[in-house]
């Protein structure tokens, strides 16, 4: 096995010292001269048509520069539905959507105008389960989503709360299920949740005379805000500049575009002044986007052997009012949804809904972590209805190199272990080991569950980088990838120093992301950033030295294939006199005798994803995988009997990464997606009144997990079976790593108290009352 000088290596995160000393610039720390705040007046209903608007008293408060009604901003945004409304125009869709922006020198001005604004509504009918939503003569959310502009691939029914249908179908279901020794059907179901940024949604945007369009916000995705946002209000690309400083975490939710048009309207009318906009915690819960709620049916049939014959799964996606990533989510799952299994016959309809609520959007695992509970809690169940360990039922049936998924790809043989994942977490949590199952008056029990996913993007994403030589010998890496905490700067810089065979602290990665100046990529989503930064980084590194090689073989005198780029040199080796600093090539070479040769160095790298088609609209069959990165995780949980409390002891977690680039960020990646994971499997929740508003819109009602709730232990174990095409071999991991925690815990808790629970969170009451079911049907048998 190669050794590497900074790969593999856990090399301290290079924006460490901004960050912890606070020295680091986020959105929210920029003051631009002239600039205005904004406050936004929100709907009281969930559904009803805007009558009046009356703003005549809050235009006559001093200090107010700016008032923005819907009838004022007809416009219409989506990454991939074109449904969402900068303010609410006609009706409004959920309470908490905007319906009046106020922009005005202070925060205090704006708030005092917004409470002068009077509006009068009539109420509607609203929806709030995405089940009723779907039933005939239910209230519709958008009358003409027929008339919506989106992406080919997503596919709307007019006239209903359909935003898209994904159909996959492999295979012959029913004639499976004929062929089955034991069929099981269950149904789950997981509520609406936050993602639960430190940082909120914030923008600044400033619409100059000239046309000129500048924005800085914290947004995951500068090209894709750049983008939309042409589209959206039909100003050219090259007149709109997005600037991402430092982002305070995103999980998705700070993906696409979001609040960036509001903030550039308003500047618009306040003549041009650049306008701020800062989400409240409240704001981010009842205001901003959230992760979809999700209802799923699965039905398995199975052989006596353990073979699984067939499989029907119906998801349903509670969109919410917009469709955002939503209808991605669940194509995205729809493609996923035998999770890493070969299963020969396969029927899933997986269908994003509206509905009443705050609208829905990416959160960490892209919906994996949803229907990873369902089908994971199945594979157990179906493991006891035909008296199978759950191990050995999913060995059985993993999806291994060479197997068919269920869109016809055969998994290629570098394309990760399931088996291996599982068989190193069932060792680590000492499944099947004689314990004491009660320590302390309290229940304990083991779960484990595997998972897998792919990044969900276009067959034809791409990302590029530049790579400059300094006239001092270091080197400068410009990329467009946002840094949110996952580490991918550093990563790329170990690459680059490893490439270069250069020290790491020669090597900057600008941290800014600004679209005027700043490579490139298509969004920093997906766990597809170290995958695809990293190969547009190394063709970088090689462009940069070819460019070196071309210029010293002319200065030489020898051919470029004997030289070598290292040591912050380029030399011919065992010839010292065919040796020079790269330092004096950075600008241009020098002739003995004056004359200038090259020219200032940089390599411009790209790379476009590979192996990707579009998916067949009726069967869901093609290609939809760059990679798919597998996983397993075990849970070993406590129950309190007495008040149904859980408490998480150990997780252990495996999965195929191909190759560690840093150890300690991944372990930090992992860690830190764990607690995620336990946050929305025992304590996250969006608690709705009957008129739709939210109740617990704040960190004090909204519960997330604290130091206490975290696991006494942590166990990583990482897999490298290296994928061929990517760079070092690495594979995504950063949303995998909460995808199956819910599952695995939900399975310890069945292990710990015999109790099966289909819903999420289970928190204390709910637990405890299963238990109580469970006594009573006990006593009474």
């Amino acid at each position: 096995m190669k050794k590497y000088s900074y790969v593999g290596k856990g090399v301290p995160r290079i924006d460490a010292f901004e960050k912890v000393t606070g020295t680091a610039q986020y959105t929210a720390d920029l003051r631009l001269p002239g600039m205005l705040y904004t406050k936004l007046l929100k709907s009281p209903h969930a559904h009803a048509r805007i009558i009046r608007i009356d703003t005549s008293e809050a235009e006559k408060l001093l200090g107010v520069r700016a008032i923005l009604t819907g009838k004022e901003v007809p416009y219409k945004f989506g990454i991939y539905m074109q449904d969402k409304e900068t303010l609410a125009q006609k009706k409004v869709h959920h309470v908490g959507e905007p319906v009046v922006a106020v922009a005005a020198d202070t925060e205090e001005i704006a708030e005092q105008a917004v409470e002068l604004i009077k509006v009068e509504y009539e109420e509607l009918p609203a929806v709030f389960d995405q089940r009723d939503a779907m039933k005939e003569g239910a209230p519709l959310v958008h009358e003409r989503l027929h008339e919506y502009k989106h992406a080919p691939f997503i596919f709307p029914k007019p006239h209903t709360n359909i935003a898209n249908h994904f159909k996959l179908r492999k295979g012959d279901v029913e004639r499976g299920f004929k062929e089955a020794d034991v069929i099981v059907e269950n149904e789950f179901y997981q509520p609406q949740v936050q993602n639960v940024q430190m940082e909120t949604h914030t923008s600044i945007g400033q619409w100059l005379p000239n046309g000129q369009i500048n924005i800085w916000t914290s947004a995951q995705s500068p090209f894709a805000v750049r983008h939309l946002l042409s589209v959206g209000l039909g100003v050219p690309i090259h007149k709109i500049n997005v600037v991402v400083p430092y982002l305070g975490g995103g999980f998705g939710g700070k993906a696409g575009l979001h609040w960036e048009p509001l903030v550039v309207l308003l500047s618009r009318k306040a003549g041009g002044r650049p306008v701020r906009l800062v989400m409240t915690r409240e704001e981010q819960f009842n205001t901003t986007a959230v992760r979809q709620g999700f209802y799923a049916r699965v039905k398995t049939g199975v052989k006596r052997d353990g073979k699984i014959v067939a499989e029907e799964l119906l998801f349903l996606w509670d969109a919410g009012a917009y469709a955002d990533y939503g209808v991605n989510i669940t194509r995205a799952a729809g493609y996923s949804c035998t999770g890493p299994y070969e299963i020969p016959n396969v029927k899933c309809d997986s269908i994003t809904v509206y509905t009443n609520h705050p609208y829905g959007t990416a959160y960490r695992g892209f919906g994996h972590p949803e229907f990873h509970f369902a089908t994971e809690r199945q594979m157990d169940l179906v493991a006891r209805a035909i008296g199978m360990d759950p191990v050995e039922f999913r060995l059985k049936n993993a999806a291994l190199p060479g197997r068919i998924t269920a869109t016809g790809e055969k998994l290629r043989e570098d394309a990760g272990r399931v088996d291996e994942c599982i068989k190193v977490v069932v060792e680590a949590i000492g499944w099947g080991k004689k314990e004491p199952k009660q320590v302390g008056g309290k229940l304990r029990g083991k779960g484990i569950a595997a998972l897998w996913k792919a990044p969900a993007m276009p067959s034809y994403t791409s990302s590029s980088a530049i790579l400059k030589l300094n006239e001092d010998g270091t080197v400068t890496l410009s990329i467009g990838s946002i840094e949110m905490g996952q580490g991918t700067p550093t990563a790329l810089a170990q690459m680059v120093a490893e490439e270069l065979q250069m020290p790491i602290e020669k090597v900057k990665v600008v941290t800014k992301r600004e679209t005027d100046f700043s490579p490139y990529t298509w969004q920093t989503v997906a766990s597809r950033g170290l995958f695809m930064e990293g190969n547009a980084t190394l063709d970088a590194v090689r462009k940069l030295k070819e460019q070196v090689r071309e210029t010293a073989a002319e200065l030489f005198g020898v051919p470029k294939e004997e030289l070598v780029v290292a040591e912050e040199k380029v030399f011919v080796p065992g010839k010292p006199d065919k040796s020079m600093p790269l330092a004096k090539l950075a600008t241009a070479g020098i002739f003995p005798d004056g004359r200038g040769i090259g020219g200032p160095v940089l390599g411009y790298g790209m790379y476009t994803a590979e192996g990707l088609t579009n998916l067949d609209p009726e069967t869901g069959q093609g290609l939809p995988a760059l990679m798919w990165t597998f996983g397993a995780q075990g849970a070993e949980v406590e129950v309190d009997s007495e008040t149904g409390e859980v408490r998480v002891l150990k997780m252990v977690s495996a999965f195929d990464i191909g190759k560690s680039i840093n150890p300690v960020l991944l372990k930090g990646q992992v860690y830190g997606g764990i607690v995620q994971g336990i946050g929305s499997a025992l304590m996250e929740e969006f608690i709705f009144n009957e008129k739709g508003a939210l109740l617990n819109n704040n960190l004090t009602d909204y519960k997330i997990c604290r130091a206490q709730d975290i696991p006494d232990e942590f166990v990583f174990i990482p897999i490298e079976n290296p994928q061929r095409n990517a760079p070092y071999g690495v594979r995504g991991v950063g949303e995998h790593v909460r995808i199956s925690v819910e599952p695995a815990i939900a399975n310890a808790i069945y292990d710990a108290t015999g109790v099966d629970l289909f819903e999420i969170p289970m928190n204390r009451e709910r637990v405890w009352r299963a238990l109580k079911q469970r006594g009573e049907k006990v006593a009474s048998a």
